[in-house]
């Protein structure tokens, strides 16, 4: 298998080269492109969560810890006093860091079920349903942020069965096939509990036309062809003016996204002035 360094890093190439073309497809705000960026390099080393005591798996779970403690926080944050937000925080926070985890290793066997298609599937369901109802982000957005964690996950998966494989010595090795399946078969009980999991997250998340309506659209993909190359000059200095005849108009800049970010709230009513 890959290690963790291969992973995070084809993860950061693969998300970046994602969100370049993104961002110039003007399909998203950027100011909600860090975050699926982000999405895709978790997905890139996710399916390492099962492994035991392993430094990227601690990494993972006290990141789950920060996010859910805070979310906690900030959304119960005018229901009670300090004292009790503290004691919500903290308790979350040592929940998801230290019982989750673990439960959750006593449960799971690394290359079992989270080594699997549809663990990625799930994965991106249950990213979409947190930038949806967690982040507050708009239909589209999430979407696109399981999109980003799906390829990311894959990427991973495809890297295990890779190194699965001995060029030199021109050999597969056993743990060949144990990555990139789609689901567990070893252990069944774990694939139906992951298969439930899976359609509970699909049944919550948000309605896809904006994503399907954008992903589709033929200008932008008219847009991407357009900006695929520059038209005349590399980084402005050297000249292409020979080989094209530049006689397109410029694409317009990106500023906001052909995804919407999520509705603002409607701002208060001014109060009537006294006479």
């Amino acid at each position: 298998m890959a290690n963790f360094t291969t992973h995070i890093a084809v993860g950061t190439i693969v998300s970046g080269a994602l969100a370049t073309l993104t961002l110039a497809a003007d399909a998203v705000a950027p100011d909600n492109l860090v975050a699926i960026t982000m999405a895709g390099v978790l997905g890139s080393v996710l399916p390492d969560i099962d492994l035991k005591d392993s430094r990227p798996s601690q990494a993972m779970f006290s990141g789950l810890a920060v996010f859910f403690s805070f979310a906690v926080l900030f959304e119960n944050a005018a229901k009670y006093s300090i004292a009790e937000l503290w004691i919500m925080w903290l308790g979350t926070l040592l929940f998801v860091r230290y019982g989750l985890q673990a439960v959750f290793y006593r449960l799971s066997i690394h290359r079992g079920v989270w080594h699997s298609l549809l663990a990625a599937a799930f994965s991106a369901a249950a990213t979409a349903v947190v930038f949806a109802y967690v982040l507050g982000r708009h239909e589209g957005v999430a979407w696109l942020a399981a999109g980003f964690m799906f390829i990311g996950y894959i990427v991973h998966l495809a890297l295990d069965e890779i190194y699965s494989v001995d060029v030199m010595d021109t050999r597969i090795k056993a743990s060949f096939g144990t990555a990139l399946k789609l689901f567990d078969t070893r252990h069944l009980g774990a694939s139906a509990a992951m298969a439930a999991a899976t359609a509970l997250a699909l049944f919550l998340t948000p309605p896809t036309k904006t994503f399907v309506d954008g992903i589709s659209s033929r200008d932008l993909w008219a847009g991407l062809n357009r900006r695929m190359l520059p038209e005349d000059r590399w980084f402005g200095i050297f000249d292409l003016s020979s080989r094209t005849a530049s006689t397109e108009v410029a694409p317009p800049p990106v500023e906001t996204g052909s995804i919407p970010v999520a509705p603002a709230a409607a701002p208060d009513a001014p109060s009537a002035q006294a006479p």
